[in-house]
């Protein structure tokens, strides 16, 4: 929790949300700007990943990287650290039903070959951040807390579009809805039980971490589940010069990249055989019909991470990783619904309650305890 007085609670995020299928008006001055970073985004690529070959080391050290979170997840899963990996290669972003293109994976198949790519998000969409975000969360790898669901291994690199660096020290927010499409930290209509008031203060499937040196940041989480009228995603925001404070919660107002990411539909489809997953009501809307992943499509950005089955089926776990571009230069306006203070939640009133998407439905329950005061980064 944060140690802001109350009245700053909603200062440090004066923020604007966007509407969760943008039809944003001609010459609108979020949508020229959002234009502006798809063009730029487009030109870059190409020359960045020139670049980073011609440094070298990026991209051996990100496959050894993958590698070797997927062997420790392994392990604390008591997973045989031996057994061949089973990988899904996305053909395309909206092909909801595409099989693994890659065969004969064995034990000795190189690292390379399974953990290689960056999809082609390199240089990623600025999206809104949905209805749902939450100002001065907790900085922490593991940010499960007593939530069930399919433990989910997730490996960002951030790249600099300006420099073909990787963007290090910069604060990722990374947080998403349950098993039964309820987020936390939150208490609005449709999302899980609105009459719960003790939602505002849990801090469960909420957490950030910095990137290192080489762009880096990773999470162990859950495998989000889904809500109506959004295909199954985690939202992300990146943050420069904010605070960390002693109890382990870090604060911003400024973001330079706001996204979302995306999962194959043919995961999906499994984790959602699977409890608690099937105990969702709420209709499933699959990518094919999610308007932000459509947009993201349209403009030539894949959006879908790469994965890996950590053991023989999904119930034991997933690795996955994506590389995203920020433009360090430029800040966007995001509007927090509610900020994690000493005292527990505080809502905004003039969040909006827009972006993002209708709010999730769902009747699954808001529950967790608050975790340690310590950072776990």
């Amino acid at each position: 929790m944060v140690f802001l007085p109350s009245v700053l609670a909603f200062a440090t995020t004066a923020i604007s949300l966007a509407s969760a299928h943008p039809h944003l008006a001609p010459g609108d001055p979020e949508l020229l700007k959002r234009q502006e970073f798809q063009q730029k985004a487009r030109r870059s690529l190409g020359d960045c990943q020139a670049e980073l070959s011609k440094r070298g080391g990026v991209y051996e050290r990100g496959i050894a990287r993958r590698a070797a979170l997927a062997a420790q997840a392994r392990e604390a899963r008591a997973l045989r650290r031996d057994a061949p990996y089973l990988k899904r290669d996305l053909g395309d972003v909206l092909n909801t039903d595409h099989h693994s293109n890659l065969t004969g994976v064995t034990n000795s198949t190189d690292a390379a070959t399974l953990f290689s790519g960056n999809s082609s998000c390199v240089l990623g969409p600025e999206t809104t951040q949905g209805p749902y975000y939450v100002n001065g969360e907790y900085v922490r790898w593991d940010i499960r807390e007593d939530q069930a669901g399919v433990d989910l291994y997730t490996d960002i690199q951030l790249i600099d579009v300006n420099t073909c660096e990787p963007a290090a020290g910069i604060y990722v927010d990374f947080w998403h809805a349950n098993a039964t499409g309820v987020y936390s930290g939150v208490v609005a209509g449709g999302n899980g039980n609105s009459a719960d008031e003790s939602n505002l203060d849990k801090t469960w499937l909420r957490g950030l971490q910095a990137t290192d040196d080489e762009g880096v940041a990773q999470w162990l989480s859950i495998f989000p589940g889904h809500y109506t009228s959004r295909a199954t995603h985690v939202h992300i925001l990146a943050h420069q010069n904010g605070t960390f404070f002693d109890n382990g919660t870090f604060v911003s107002d400024e973001v330079s990249h706001v996204g979302q990411i995306f999962y194959d539909q043919a995961l999906i489809t499994e984790v959602e055989l699977t409890e608690p997953y099937v105990s969702n009501t709420q209709k499933l809307t699959t990518n094919e019909d999610d308007g932000i992943l459509s947009q993201e499509a349209e403009e030539g950005i894949d959006p879908v991470v790469e994965y890996v089955y950590l053991g023989e089926d999904v119930s034991d776990g997933l690795m996955t990783w994506v590389a995203l571009g920020i433009d360090t230069t430029v800040f966007y306006e995001v509007r927090a619904a509610a900020t994690l203070t000493e005292d527990g939640g505080v809502a905004n009133p003039n969040s909006g309650g827009g972006g993002g998407g209708p709010p999730p439905s769902g009747s699954g329950s808001a529950s967790g305890a608050p975790p340690s005061a310590s950072p776990s980064a």
